[in-house]
């Protein structure tokens, strides 16, 4: 299999936040537009992740794992939410694509880092079976510094499972 580098199935999307993406809240007895939900945001993330990762395998691909996913910044309805996907290491069967997470305000054009999240998939074949993956090149600094994280939360991952194993 040929090495791709992380350019080729790099992935950006937006998605205005509506009130259906929301939390209800309360203010002087009235229900008022709250906070984006944040399982909104979680299923956007698995989303675009699923699409660099398909892009890269060019394959089927399922998610295995979330590692984290802080909320920096609250998210409202009527922000723009831009989520930037790019897969940052590879391993036999499996890979870690990043998400980065910011919100714009369309009237402003501020815009704010809301989080970021890692998740890993598996490539499969028709079977569910797990099946090898292209190698990743990183090319620019960037995308070798992701790589070179990567590793370390990959072994992390690991342990992790180990110890739930053994649990």
């Amino acid at each position: 299999m040929e090495a791709k580098p992380p350019s080729a199935s790099a992935v950006e999307t937006y998605q205005i936040m509506m009130p259906s993406h929301s939390n209800p809240s309360w203010k002087n007895g009235e229900i008022e537009l709250g906070a984006v939900n944040g399982g909104a945001i979680l299923n956007l993330i698995d989303n675009i992740a699923g699409i660099a990762a398909l892009r890269h395998c060019r394959t089927r691909v399922v998610t295995a794992s979330i590692d984290s996913m802080s909320f920096l910044n609250p998210v409202h309805v009527g922000e723009l939410l831009v989520l930037k996907a790019s897969v940052n290491y590879v391993g036999r069967t499996s890979l870690e694509v990043g998400v980065r997470v910011e919100t714009e305000n369309l009237r402003t054009g501020e815009r704010k880092k809301t989080g970021s999240a890692y998740l890993t998939f598996v490539a499969i074949d028709e079977n569910g079976k797990p099946i090898p993956v292209p190698p990743l090149d990183p090319q620019t600094p960037e995308e070798k510094r992701r790589y070179e994280e990567a590793k370390i939360r990959r072994k992390q991952r690991l342990a992790n499972i180990r110890e739930m194993e053994s649990a």
